[in-house]
């Protein structure tokens, strides 16, 4: 036993060299990881025996040293050792290093729960860079009136009238199992419990016990989703979110509100119908490339919410009976109680508590049954509808809609008698709590946007016009087009029948409106029709709301996102307003979404960005002149590549007066789990949008100077000429992004319900842009973020030695410049040009690695550029704590690299010579025995286990480097 644990130390040892010293006193990120680790090691050793164990150390000795001396024989040395294990051997390693990532992540989560915590107690905000990304409520109201000179009303009014909408998105970057996010949330509550002060000794056992266990249950978990998810599913994951964290969230978060409030001298409580928080999903209705989503699968998702929600509701009024048992009340709830005493029955035995009937004497009860009872009704009519598609409960008795006086009013009622009798107090417990979650979440949960191309809208129309026998919408130009569609909207004659000539398509688009007039308004959000280019294109869809008898038609939002189309979209959109009848419709308030992930690939970071800020500043100008008030909906990712970073510094880096109190923005994928996946987390995500949209519209950031705005627009040129000349023109540059990158096998990872291109075949421009992020970051090259960058810097410093200076100004003083190159900085940080070589060497053809080389070069360029306009000596120097942790992961992302580059050699190349080993786990010795690990993928068209080890490694640098697509 011995030599094991003299490596055991190391494991500990080589941690402590990597990140050499504490960042502060109460840092435990070292202590934590090592804990975590050294249980894992543990259990790896109990399953697969010491020979496994000593292998995985020695992997990550040798990935240490290459971190130390980035000398790239170590690995070849380390591919050569990773190649020659036997298939299932070679799963369990791949396997193994994905969960330290995972663990490691953990630890950091806790870590950082814990400095927060800390810094709390203290009472102090002002340390490190977490000024600038953390938006405490508290400390932004006091900022405001104190140092910004607003008076106390007037930042009351505007929380009151302010809404942020999180829009849940299904995009297929979430690449970890469901089953295994909630085993990772119990060994992070397992460590942070071992940590704690006033541990005895048989906790203290006890709680590690449960970690191991928890820690073996992760491992022993299936890391790869066998199917493809639906969009069912998809929006099933997303539900789990509002059970677990955000039903009970947003009214605790609405009650730090008040308690700031408070604290600013504000003696009212913020009243429970202000909208600050919305939700809103795409999950079910984003049917944009995506031929799964049909209008039965809308239909179900919205059924599904109207249960969970009725569920939610059906649950909290059961508390609340409890709780109301006073029976002093005002008049108007006695006479109430009385009659509905008089008509109610006398006993309900599916009911667990207060089946029979409540007396007139607790009158609150009596109120509260009654709309127990219709809750009741609504979830199990729901219930019937999803499941046989008719229910026999009458809608009458079923709550259809909040804005129905029947579910708030009677909620009202209580909370008024409540404090005419004396009980305040006592009202504005729970049941002010359960009046805001029922202005939060409605009786649909969440509020379903549909998105549509604008092609099907006009193919779908095409029908019609054909039909009619007055000429091919298609063919039409955009005058014709509107004047045509004007006069129908104007007019009042139906189009077509039930004897429509339609294909599979407009079969579909036609059946999603229909599913539209069918059910509750309450269900749906915006229409967003994707590819927006004319006005034509949003009248389309008020035509078909209208033809398919949508009595309560959706907002209809253009969404502009190729660079064309956001230089056009200002005067897209004020062509628009022009028109009266739509004037008319909208009644003074517009959303128009701006999509920062396509405008990315299209254009190169630095000029989407830049694009993306004018078209802002020039669409709230309109809006001005027509006096409209205009909200902007955000797609942005979860990486840089598509627009993500964090939220504070987003919203504040936005250009002034476009968010004005109203920002609706959506969360994708993997940021749902690090912004909802536990309570504080929920908390603190709602508590950053909050504050950073109310200290935007209240202390704007400022308007860059006129210089700064000229070098911008020359800067964007350069940049975008570059990406473009390798990203488009290049002749071979595709053939060397499919050999250099995992890309043609990522469509194997059955991360969502979509297909990865829009369509098959073709070039760059079809692929979507979450696998084109997806595979440079797999190879930590992150092209598509940096490329463009150096040439701007360069461009600027030729022309004028002095732009040297304007870029710093620009980087101190202007945030949107700030965030533009910090969130740069930090891609910098993850990227390893060493690993992308390795890619290179082993997997692009010998006339190809040219490009590669000159690739590299301008990287290694680019990130000297970067530092010098910064004015920092190395990247991330403004930043210990990130600069520590990634120093922690990156030794475990390298081996896995390493692992997956090799892999790939030996799938796309047959002939790759690779002398086998003997078996190391003692779970596989048995040579007759074929390993059951390799039996989970049995269909697999490659050699065995080498599509399995191939998927493990990309799910680990996905988790490694907290970014997928």
């Amino acid at each position: 036993m011995t030599a094991p644990m003299e490596r055991h130390h190391s494991i500990d040892a080589q941690l402590r060299l990597l990140a050499p010293g504490k960042v502060s006193e109460d840092d435990k990120l070292i202590e934590y990881d090592a804990l975590l680790v050294d249980r894992f090691l543990d259990i790896l050793q109990d399953l697969h025996g010491p020979h496994l164990r000593e292998f995985v150390q020695e992997c990550y000795e040798l990935s240490a040293e290459y971190e130390g001396d980035r000398d790239a024989g170590r690995l070849d040395e380390l591919g050569g050792r990773l190649t020659g294990l036997a298939p299932a051997d070679a799963i369990v390693v791949a396997s193994s290093f994905s969960h330290m990532l995972n663990l490691a992540n953990l630890a950091e989560e806790v870590q950082i729960a814990n400095r927060r915590r800390n810094k709390l107690k203290r009472g102090d905000f002002a340390d490190e860079a977490s000024a600038t990304t953390e938006s405490d409520i508290e400390e932004t109201l006091k900022r405001l009136v104190s140092d910004l000179g607003k008076s106390r009303e007037e930042v009351f009014d505007a929380l009151k009238n302010q809404t942020v909408d999180l829009v849940f998105t299904a995009h297929p970057t979430q690449s970890i199992r469901r089953s295994l996010l909630q085993k990772h949330g119990r060994i992070r509550n397992c460590l942070r419990q071992l940590y704690a002060k006033d541990i005895t000794a048989d906790d203290k056992q006890e709680l590690d016990e449960a970690l191991q266990r928890e820690i073996q249950a992760a491992f022993r978990t299936d890391e790869i989703r066998r199917t493809q998810p639906t969009p069912q599913d998809e929006m099933r994951a997303g539900m789990s979110y509002f059970h677990e964290t955000i039903w009970k969230g947003v009214p605790k978060f609405l009650r730090r509100v008040d308690t700031a409030l408070k604290n600013i001298g504000i003696d009212e409580r913020l009243p429970y119908s202000a909208p600050l928080i919305q939700f809103s999903s795409w999950m079910g209705g984003d049917r944009d490339g995506n031929p799964r989503v049909t209008p039965e699968v809308t239909r179900d998702v919205c059924l599904l919410a109207r249960m969970t929600a009725a569920n939610l509701h059906f649950s909290q009024i059961e508390e609340l009976m409890f709780e109301l048992s006073m029976w002093r009340c005002n008049d108007e709830l006695r006479v109430r109680a009385e009659e509905l005493h008089r008509s109610s029955r006398k006993a309900e035995k599916h009911y667990i508590e207060f089946w029979k009937q409540v007396p007139p004497t607790e009158p609150y009860r009596v109120i509260l049954g009654y709309v127990r009872d219709k809750l009741y009704f609504t979830r199990e009519r729901a219930r019937h509808l999803l499941t046989t598609g008719s229910s026999d409960i009458p809608a009458e008795s079923t709550f259809v809609s909040v804005e129905q006086v029947i579910f708030l009013e009677p909620l009202e009622l209580c909370y008024r008698s409540l404090c005419d009798s004396g009980d305040k107090t006592v009202a504005d417990g729970s049941l002010l709590d359960f009046l805001r979650q029922v202005s939060t979440f409605g009786l649909s949960l969440v509020k379903l946007d549909i998105r549509q191309e604008s092609e099907r809208h006009a193919d779908a129309l095409d029908a019609i016009t054909t039909y009619l026998g007055i000429g091919s919408y298609r063919s039409w130009p955009e005058e014709k087009r509107q004047e045509w569609l004007l006069s129908e909207l104007r007019g009042k004659r139906p189009l077509f029948g039930e004897d429509l000539p339609m294909n599979e398509e407009v079969a579909d688009v036609i059946g999603t409106f229909r599913v539209l007039a069918e059910l509750p308004p309450d269900c749906f959000g915006a229409y967003v029709i994707s590819m927006a280019t004319a006005p034509s294109d949003v009248l389309a869809v008020e035509l078909l709301q209208r033809e398919c008898h949508v009595e309560h038609p959706l907002r209809v939002v253009p969404l502009f996102e190729k660079l064309a189309d956001l230089e056009s979209a200002p005067a897209a959109v004020a062509r628009l307003f022009s028109i009266d009848w739509y004037m008319d419709r909208i009644g003074g308030k517009q959303e128009v979404m701006i999509g920062y992930s396509d405008s990315g690939k299209d254009a190169g970071r630095l000029s989407a960005a830049w694009q993306l800020y004018k078209a802002q500043e020039q669409l709230v100008e309109v809006a001005k002149q027509y006096g409209v008030k205009l909200t902007m909906f955000h797609g942005r990712g979860g990486t840089v590549g598509r627009g993500g970073g964090p939220t504070h510094l987003a919203i504040l880096s936005q250009p002034p007066e476009t968010v004005h109190g109203s920002l609706r923005v959506t969360v994708q994928g993997e940021v749902i789990e690090h912004s909802f996946g536990e309570e504080h987390l929920c908390f603190r995500t709602l508590q950053r949008f909050t504050a950073a949209t109310l200290e935007h519209g209240m202390h704007p950031p400022v308007s860059p100077k006129p210089e700064w705005r000229a070098l911008m627009d020359e800067m964007a040129v350069v940049a975008t000429e570059e990406y473009r000349a390798m990203v488009f023109k290049e002749p071979r540059f595709v053939e060397y992004f499919r050999s250099a990158t995992p890309e043609t096998e990522y469509g194997r990872m059955n991360i969502g319900s979509r297909p990865s291109k829009r369509k098959p075949g073709g070039g760059i421009e079809t692929l979507r842009a979450i696998p084109w992020i997806f595979a440079w970051t797999q190879t930590r090259f992150h092209l598509p973020v940096w490329l463009g960058f150096g040439a701007a810097f360069k461009h600027a410093m030729q022309k004028d030695i002095r732009n040297i200076q304007a870029l710093r100004e620009m980087y101190n003083e202007w945030p949107f410049f700030r965030v533009s190159l910090d969130l740069l900085e930090m891609v910098f940080a993850k990227g390893d040009p060493g690993i992308a070589a390795l890619y290179d060497e082993l997997l692009v053809a010998d006339d190809l690695k040219p490009l590669g080389e000159q690739l590299r070069s301008n990287y290694e360029e680019t990130r000297k550029l970067l530092v010098q306009v910064a004015g920092h000596k190395d990247v991330l120097e403004d930043d210990p704590y990130l600069k520590q942790r990634l120093r922690l992961r990156d030794p475990y992302i390298t081996i896995l690299n390493v692992c997956q580059a090799y892999t790939l050699k030996r799938i796309r190349d047959p002939s790759f010579q690779v002398t086998a080993q003997q078996p190391l786990s003692k779970e596989f010795a048995d040579e007759n025995q074929p390993a059951s690990l390799v039996k989970l993928n049995a269909a697999s068209e490659y050699a065995p286990g080498l599509e399995d080890t191939l998927i493990l490694t990309m799910k680990g640098i996905a988790a490694g480097l907290q970014n997928t697509g």
